[in-house]
């Protein structure tokens, strides 16, 4: 069967933040993509806003750009101008021993790095960003639009699906009765992906035994767009500027990583006093402290998929990998996929070739291979190295950050790989 005689090019399994923004790049370059997930997808859904926000590395923005999603966020994204990293202890100012990146100071002038567009790194202030906040009921409004409005987009949802694969291309079943052909399955469901296990791609899970208490606060002071991580004995915690609130307040996003063990116990206090835990943690720059919205608590483990291709299927985001939060590339990671595989399928289509032949899916596992296992094995080195109260580790790493902070080209890569322009 010839690509001209499939339903659609592409069929994408999860309109996710990571698959459902790839889901628009492809249409947007031209490819019929047909889209399926579990969940409805209104296409005016407008939640309150849940205590959730993602960030948006200046790299992964690229991708939003080119998917029609970044202009169609309906609320404004957060820049984050600055990173203050820092060893600390509960209830006490954080060390002086500090590493401070500033989006500015790239290549020393001011500039972006070289190969970065100005769309990508530029605040509307004309500042420089290293990424941006961008509320998570924000992306998903802007998704749900746009997968129910595009050209060349099909998104059929809620579905179940099962899928079939041959030497000539990919077919899915959907629960709702119909069945969709194409080149290529493209699996984007998350850790519990299907279509991974029928393809019997192995995963291996590290768990951390530690949550993520994931919310929003409100605070007295502004944050001038600066972002904090503390690193706590039992794990890190991190401050997120966030735009301002509808009411004009102050606004951040908190990620805060607990043991397993304690983390219900601040699950369930009231807001007086969860605030109170959040402000023991955060210091006192930003004044008083008010929880806005819900808070989340999510169990952390790492994952790591050996093999993220099998015949005529592609896997992208949580169903190819799973990392620490400590470094907040959790979502650039998948989306970084997307990018590199929009970026393989756009350029076969234009030639006419067949979207899911072994080669290309051998470049695909290629292009991301290193840079998955480069940021699992950072990230799950720097959690066990900072996640820990031995006085002697703690003042090895507080002098190396502040060793780090004294070296400008070391900063201005560690800033390159946070923003997704290595």
């Amino acid at each position: 069967m010839t690509s001209q005689q499939m339903t659609h090019d592409v069929i994408i399994v999860g309109a996710g933040p990571v698959g459902g923004t790839l889901a628009c790049r492809l249409a947007a370059a031209g490819l019929r993509v047909a889209v399926t997930d579990k969940a409805p997808l209104p296409p005016m859904e407008h939640p309150d806003f849940d205590g959730r926000a993602y960030a948006i590395a200046a790299g992964s923005r690229s991708l939003l750009d080119a998917a029609g999603l970044w202009d169609a966020l309906p609320l404004p994204a957060g820049p984050i101008e600055q990173i203050r990293v820092s060893d600390g202890k509960i209830g006490r100012p954080p060390s002086r021993l500090h590493l401070h990146f500033n989006a500015n100071d790239l290549n020393g002038t001011g500039s972006l790095p070289e190969g970065a567009s100005q769309t990508s790194g530029a605040t509307a202030s004309g500042h420089h960003a290293l990424g941006w906040m961008v509320e998570a009921r924000s992306l998903r409004i802007a998704l749900n639009a746009r997968l129910n409005t595009a050209p060349n987009l099909t998104a059929i949802a809620p579905a179940d699906s099962t899928a079939s694969f041959d030497p000539a291309g990919a077919t899915l079943r959907l629960s709702t009765g119909e069945t969709l052909r194409a080149c290529l399955i493209i699996a984007a469901e998350g850790r519990g992906s299907a279509l991974r296990r029928q393809a019997g791609l192995t995963a291996q899970t590290i768990p951390y035994h530690q949550s993520g208490i994931v919310c929003a606060v409100a605070h007295q002071h502004p944050h001038n767009r600066t972002a904090l991580e503390h690193f706590l004995p039992a794990g890190p915690f991190a401050q997120l500027p966030m735009a301002p609130g509808e009411a004009g307040e102050n606004l951040s996003a908190i990620v805060w990583t607990e043991r397993t063990a304690d983390a219900p116990r601040f699950m369930a206090m009231d807001n007086a006093a969860f605030g109170d835990q959040v402000a023991r943690r955060l210091g006192p720059h930003l004044g008083w402290v008010k929880p806005v919205g819900r808070r989340w608590d999510y169990p952390l483990a790492a994952m790591y998929v050996h093999r993220f291709v099998a015949p005529r299927l592609a896997i992208v985001g949580d169903a190819a990998h799973g990392i620490h939060p400590i470094a907040g590339q959790g979502l650039n990671l998948g989306l970084r996929d997307a990018i590199a595989l929009a970026d393989l399928l756009i350029a076969a289509h234009a030639r006419g070739e067949d979207l899911g032949r072994a080669n290309l899916l051998a470049a695909y596992q290629r292009a991301r291979r290193v840079d998955v296992i480069a940021m699992l094995a950072a990230t799950d080195q720097l959690d066990r190295l900072f996640s820990t109260n031995n006085p002697a580790i703690r003042l090895a790493r507080g002098l190396g950050i502040a060793a780090v902070d004294r070296m400008p080209r070391l900063k201005q890569a560690f800033m390159r790989q946070a923003m997704g322009l290595h």
